[in-house]
């Protein structure tokens, strides 16, 4: 058992409340492959997670936050800081989902004991259970490095979008012969070195599907197959949140439309005088 906060949204105030619950760990998450598939969505703040904790098995605190909260161009400028604080945030407002972390660019490419103390420090200042990194048979080693340390990892193969600026864009991979080897290749050498699972982005898609066939840990896909262990969205693309979005994701509702006309109709209560009314103003004492 664990005890975890999480912020009472029946009232104003964001009052933490103790909720002993079993969350979902790793060994339960690598003992999915081949079995009913996993779900997995982004979120970066407590609300957000309150509201898919309960429908996901995984809740990963993507460094596309530097795109979906800040504005920035790619993930390239996100800092530990920002995923540290996102990561508490989302570990404090779920219960049961494992919380996964991205490590940003720049946190543990240059070596294995630079990668450990980016992730210790990231699992230590947000509670969250384990980390993501991008990169294939380059990172394997220290893949293998952190998980003999105690932290788990998740790798990421095929589009990586911290290596954007490498890449030229954010195309599908594998449309070559060579390069859907080396994506192969990367996929199993991550998982050799001990990753508990491994996300597939943005790929052709018998690529994801000879990964998943041939690695022993489960595989997310993005842009990948439904042939995969799980799959993984950022929640905001997902909900309709923006107008733009890649090929590979559905949108399950239109949260930018409802959120626009309830702003319009708000605006244009204001305006008339219309809001507020009587019932949202304090009478005096009689």
């Amino acid at each position: 058992m664990s005890t975890t906060f999480t912020i009472d949204s029946a009232t104003s105030r964001a009052n933490p409340t103790p909720a002993p619950r079993k969350r979902l760990t790793v060994p339960v998450i690598r003992a999915r492959k081949g079995g009913e598939p996993l779900v997995m969505l982004t979120a970066y703040t407590v609300r957000t997670a309150q509201l898919l904790d309960p429908h996901c098995d995984m809740l990963l605190v993507g460094d596309s936050l530097g795109q979906v909260i800040y504005g920035l161009p790619s993930t390239v400028p996100v800092t530990l800081e920002m995923m540290a604080a996102h990561a508490a945030a989302v570990v404090r407002g779920s219960y049961q989902s494992l919380v996964v972390v991205d490590m940003p660019f720049g946190s543990y490419e240059a070596s294995p004991e630079q990668a450990f103390l980016s992730a210790a420090r990231l699992m230590k200042d947000s509670g969250a259970a384990a980390v993501k990194l991008e990169g294939g048979e380059a990172m394997a080693p220290t893949v293998r490095f952190l998980t003999e340390r105690g932290i788990p990892v998740m790798g990421h193969v095929g589009l990586t979008p911290q290596a954007v600026n490498l890449l030229g864009g954010y195309g599908a991979r594998g449309r070559s012969d060579e390069e859907a080897a080396k994506i192969v290749g990367d996929a199993q050498a991550v998982a050799a070195a001990g990753a508990f699972s491994v996300v597939i982005e943005g790929v052709v898609e018998p690529i994801a599907i000879e990964i998943t066939r041939t690695i022993a840990c489960p595989t997310i896909g993005i842009g990948a197959s439904a042939q995969c262990d799980g799959q993984v969205l950022v929640a905001e693309d997902m909900l309709g949140l923006f107008e733009r979005t890649a090929r590979f994701v559905k949108r399950y509702d239109d949260l930018a439309g409802r959120i626009g006309a309830a702003a319009e109709a708000y605006a244009g209560e204001v305006r008339s005088r219309a809001f507020p009314g009587a019932e949202q103003v304090y009478a005096p004492k009689t």
